[in-house]
């Protein structure tokens, strides 16, 4: 994991000397919007935008779920970097071209829209091909314009951002994001004693917190899927296989809480997700990759997980989860 400086590549992990041993996650960069009809610069089209993700990230698996459930495979292309991420930060292979410039890696993407750049190269980003130009490389903004954006080109009847619902899915998501999407990062990036106990307290207490929610209704906003849940899902499905032991996020797993691991197998099983997913991807990457925190490279064979079993969700009400 490295970063560029002035537009030059240097291989250099977190510095958390000045942190007193935390993880900080710095801003995205790039904070265009596309908008449907065009008054932000960036307008909405079929062909014209294309992603570049990684299948083992959770933020840019966001954006994958959002692309499949809006339906909007056939408006937005895909490129997917290769798991392994070295000395040469997220790299295209053979097996993992990069479809729309050729790079060999996703550096070369962000110098290409900033020659100067300077800060961490990460996955998602939302490239546009009609102006050569990075929109945006913030998960978050992605999915919303996702979600509302491409309506004329996808299922625009699907809403996971209403208007109803925004107050309470905009305060669910501060409280997990920084406790829990990145509160697992906070632990196994740690490098003090006490910033760990911060953060993996941090991170089970709200999950305990979660648990009890979602024995009370079935999604975090109430009884319809939204943005929340699957921002949290995409950390809940990667939790037992990698943040558990590589992120030393070991007080329970997610199937040692009923409701937590209900909920995650019923995300899982909603039409189109369980292709977004993929284990392997997900496990060589955080193994392998991160040498600072596994010198070793060994990836573990377990657990053994079946989120394709069936779920007890529906003994709460809900509206239309799909």
């Amino acid at each position: 994991m490295g970063l560029l400086i002035d537009g030059k590549w240097h291989d250099k992990w977190y510095d958390t000397a000045n942190s007193g041993g935390k993880f900080v996650r710095g801003e995205s960069a790039f904070r265009g919007q596309v908008t449907a009809d065009g008054s932000s610069g960036f307008k909405a089209a079929p062909g014209r935008y294309h992603l570049y993700v990684s299948l083992a990230c959770p933020w840019a698996h966001r954006t994958l779920i959002f692309r499949a459930l809006k339906k909007l495979h056939n408006t937005i292309s895909v490129s997917v970097v290769d798991w392994l991420m070295l000395e040469n930060g997220w790299t295209f292979s053979a097996q993992h071209p990069d479809h729309v410039n050729g790079a060999r890696f996703l550096h070369e993407i962000y110098t290409k829209a900033k020659p100067d750049y300077s800060g961490r190269v990460t996955v998602p980003v939302l490239w546009d091909r009609q102006t050569g130009m990075i929109v945006n490389n913030e998960s978050s903004e992605i999915i919303r314009m996702l979600n509302s954006a491409f309506d004329a080109f996808g299922d625009a009847a699907l809403d996971f951002y209403p208007a109803p619902l925004r107050a309470e899915i905009d305060a669910v998501n501060a409280t997990v994001y920084d406790h829990v999407n990145n509160g697992v990062y906070k632990c196994g990036f740690a490098t003090t004693q006490a910033a760990y106990n911060d953060a993996f307290d941090a991170l089970f207490g709200t999950l305990d917190d979660l648990e009890a929610r979602l024995g009370r209704q079935r999604y975090l906003a109430g009884d319809l899927v939204t943005e929340a849940d699957w921002r949290l899902f995409t950390t809940l499905v990667r939790f037992d296989a990698v943040y558990h032991g590589h992120f030393k996020c070991n007080l329970s797993r997610i199937v040692d809480y009923r409701n937590l691991s209900n909920y995650l197998r019923e995300l899982y099983q909603v039409p189109a997700v369980a292709e977004t997913v993929n284990l392997p991807h997900i496990k060589h990457h955080y193994y392998e990759s991160h040498r600072t925190v596994n010198p070793t490279g060994i990836v573990p064979k377990g657990p053994a997980l079946n989120f394709a079993a069936p779920h007890d969700r529906t003994r709460l009400a809900a509206g239309n989860a799909s």
